[in-house]
């Protein structure tokens, strides 16, 4: 099929992979602008972009689609379907209707549950048991469009948000090229109105650390939000990075530290602290954090 793609970060790279391994033309790459990063602000590219220069694919960058030569460009190239997975603007009506099959969006949650933007990292928050793929006819609502096909996952207790967005990230690929593959024998389910939630986007002030809350708690808290924006405490003023975290046995004051292996009591139960990072410093398990910084047992993280 003629695919125009739009996509921007490292979670959108492994379809677009998927896309022309299939043997699909790609008739453009649509991606957010390059922004400054880094110590010297320079622009930098985003993962897409540079997949997509790797591959020799034309890109395409708008700020908006508010201009209407922006959206005559889109509906001049011609294309069957649009595949948009994490692309980060809103498509209006006219750009929704422009490929023969419409557009497609690949969906990191089981809708309708978590639309929005932060399914994975409120999936894992909230306890979830499972999550998935859902390959989406778009229309003009927030991912509210019916469903061509679903694929599942189970949310394993040690998954953080890194590990389950690489997961879903294949498992998108694979979703995308066989609802292509079968698209016209596909039937768009209507998402039902019943267990409808959304992922608001990640805030920073949802990373600092409360002892007083239970095990469990912090602990999808921790893994939910590793490595971005990242949970975080105090140990004597010095702010730490938690990135990892597992239950474990144990009762204390809340941000006690019971043991060597950084097992910290909770509001119930406790906790074991698997990766931390200092400020300017690598991410590291316990015992590498603890030769060159000492927090003794009985010592109380804030």
């Amino acid at each position: 099929m003629r695919v125009i793609f739009m996509g921007t970060p490292d979670f959108s790279v492994p379809v677009l992979n998927a896309l022309v391994a299939a043997g699909h033309e790609i008739a453009a790459v649509y991606c957010q602008p390059p922004r400054p990063a880094g110590r010297g602000k320079k622009e930098r590219p985003s993962p897409v972009q540079a997949r997509a220069y790797a591959l020799g694919l034309p890109v395409r960058h708008p700020l908006n689609f508010k201009d209407s030569a922006e959206i005559a460009a889109f509906a001049a190239l011609n294309a069957d379907v649009a595949v948009v997975v994490a692309y980060g603007l809103i498509l209006p009506q006219a750009l929704l209707d422009a490929p023969k099959n419409g557009c497609l969006n690949i969906h990191a949650s089981l809708l309708p549950r978590w639309r929005g933007a932060a399914p994975i990292h409120r999936a894992i928050m909230a306890g979830d048991a499972k999550t998935g793929i859902c390959v989406m006819q778009m229309e003009a609502g927030l991912d509210t469009g019916p469903v061509l096909l679903r694929v599942e996952t189970a949310i394993a207790s040690e998954d953080t948000t890194a590990r389950l967005h690489d997961r879903l990230a294949t498992l998108g690929a694979t979703a995308i090229t066989d609802a292509l593959a079968r698209l016209e024998t596909l039937t768009a389910v209507p998402q039902s109105a019943d267990g409808v939630t959304y992922a608001a986007k990640i805030d920073k002030a949802e990373a600092r650390i409360d002892w007083h809350q239970s095990a469990e708690t912090l602990d999808r808290q921790i893994r939910g939000l590793s490595p971005f924006p990242g949970a975080w405490c105090l140990f004597e003023g010095e702010r730490l990075k938690l990135l990892d975290s597992q239950i474990a046995a144990g009762h204390g004051t809340p941000g006690q530290v019971l043991d060597s292996d950084l097992t910290i009591a909770c509001g119930t139960g406790a906790l074991r602290l698997k990766k931390l990072q200092r400020p300017g410093k690598a991410a590291m398990d316990p015992a590498t954090l603890l030769l060159g910084f000492h927090i003794p047992v009985g010592g109380a993280l804030t």
